[in-house]
């Protein structure tokens, strides 16, 4: 009997306390935030993408498997009751080229998008003729991983095939890293009162003021209305969303700046304690855009807070979604940011790695409004990400809220969305060509050279890499 398993998703620890050993890897059952490497039952080579490339469309092969090459690890990520693969190399996701269901098609790498896309989707079998192995398969053409013909050559291609449980589509999952299994017993926060406490504020202001511990608040899968803050007597403060996937696990409200609140004040989400942590949930603000009322800026999450982690986590909203602040250094990484306009804005310094990033207006807009003082090397970063939108060549990668504005789009892929012709624009007077605007190394339809797009140089590029965007006097390095 052919056992079909559903994995229980396993929430993210700290990431300060995610791990990547050198010893040995161990066959594991994949779970939500655990990194394998995909060993095949024919061949016993690994899964990995070819040349180690970091581009869309990078083929997928198996090779010798070699301890520690990121090209050959692959982070489990659960999306709903299935699973993204995700490679550590990357950061883009295993994907079945134009959703074909064509037996024998090699499979590629691609952006991530927000984790819906079916064509990236998966599920895992436990084998009943090989104890330990899976079949892995697709959840939109329902044909799985395989190692094209069994063969035992390395570079050989890795495909979808019709499911069989043979050794050629049978794969081992050696864990190399990642997280630990989800916390068991009672959650931090229950909307149902199977918690500790009943709303994310109340398990917030229990956490004693100036502690000087990670103090990890856990949150069952639902939906909490209401504002939180994390003031800045408070740091060391994680929220952790216990759902199968960040959609599970929302905050949310619908403060605008029209109410009196003012931008600033219009957030659902208040972050000033300093190493903040967010994992596997949605912050979002859900105002309507009514015509009949003004100041329609409504932020989800105002983030002022150094050395903040936001892992696997859904920032959702219209215009002006994401507060990046004057005093903020964070790390966003396989996450989903959506707005309209000014969606992501401040004069903070943050990087986004592996990131999905989504214009939702059919008109388009400006992504970014960075504010970077003349004084700071660095403002905002997108790494290896994915920009799309609603329509094409409409949205623009940014504007300068002040005149010195830092932003780089690096190595990510740029959709039709983007308007190629001239991507940056002016903002209150502030001239874009006078601002720190830049790209290096982006593909995709909305990628390209011209006198409206500046780039940086190979040799420039070394000192904009996400390492010396986020290490400040401290050298801290979440990465």
């Amino acid at each position: 009997m052919r056992l079909r398993i559903t994995l229980a998703a396993t929430a993210l620890l700290p990431a300060a306390a995610v791990m990547f050993m050198s010893a040995p890897a161990e066959a594991a059952t994949p779970a939500n935030g655990g990194i394998y490497t995909l060993a095949n039952g024919s061949s016993g080579k690994c899964l990995e993408v070819a040349g180690g490339s970091v581009d869309n469309g990078a083929l997928l092969q198996q090779a010798a498997c070699v301890s520690g090459s990121a090209r050959q690890q692959w982070k489990v990520q659960a999306s709903g009751t299935v699973f993204n693969l995700v490679n550590v190399g990357s950061t883009r996701c295993a994907d079945v080229p134009n959703s074909s269901t064509v037996s024998g098609t090699q499979l590629q790498q691609w952006g991530c998008g927000d984790g819906t896309k079916t064509n990236q989707q998966w599920t895992f079998t436990a084998s009943a003729a090989a104890s330990g192995k899976f079949r892995v398969t697709g959840v939109a053409g329902g044909l799985c991983i395989s190692n094209r013909d069994g063969s035992t050559a390395g570079n050989n291609p890795v495909v979808q095939e019709t499911c069989s449980d043979v050794a050629r589509m049978q794969w081992l999952f050696n864990q190399t890293g990642g997280t630990t299994p989800p916390p068991t017993g009672t959650p931090t926060v229950a909307a149902d009162g199977t918690g500790t406490y009943r709303t994310v504020q109340a398990a917030i202001d229990a956490v004693p003021a100036n502690n000087t511990t990670r103090r990890v608040i856990t949150i069952k899968a639902g939906t909490y209305r209401g504002v939180i803050r994390v003031p800045s007597n408070k740091p060391y403060i994680t929220l952790q969303g216990l759902g199968s996937g960040p959609s599970n696990t929302v905050i949310v409200f619908n403060n605008y700046a029209g109410n009196g609140s003012g931008t600033s004040g219009s957030a659902s989400a208040f972050v000033d304690g300093h190493d903040f942590v967010a994992q596997n949930l949605t912050i979002s603000n859900d105002f309507n855009e009514d015509p009949a009322v003004t100041g329609h800026q409504a932020v989800a999450l105002h983030l002022n807070a150094d050395r903040a982690v936001l892992d696997n986590v859904r920032l959702l909203g219209d215009q002006d979604t994401f507060l990046v602040n004057d005093n903020t250094r964070a790390l966003v990484r396989n996450s989903y940011v959506e707005g309209t306009v000014d969606f992501i804005f401040g004069g903070g310094t943050i990087v986004f790695s592996g990131c999905s990033i989504y214009e939702k207006r059919s008109s388009g807009g400006p992504i970014t409004a960075a504010s970077t003082a003349a004084t700071k090397t660095y403002g905002m970063l997108f790494y290896r990400s994915t920009i799309t939108g609603a329509a094409n060549n409409v949205t623009q990668l940014g504007r300068p809220w002040r005149p010195d504005a830092q932003v780089l789009y690096r190595e990510s892929s740029l959709s039709a969305t983007i308007r190629t012709s001239q991507p940056w624009t002016d903002m209150s007077g502030n001239l874009w060509q006078n601002a720190r605007f830049l790209e290096y190394q982006n593909t995709g339809s909305g990628a390209g050279t011209n006198s409206n797009r500046p780039q940086l140089s190979s040799s420039q590029a070394a000192n904009y890499t996400p390492q010396r965007y986020l290490a400040g006097s401290d050298g801290w390095n979440p990465l």
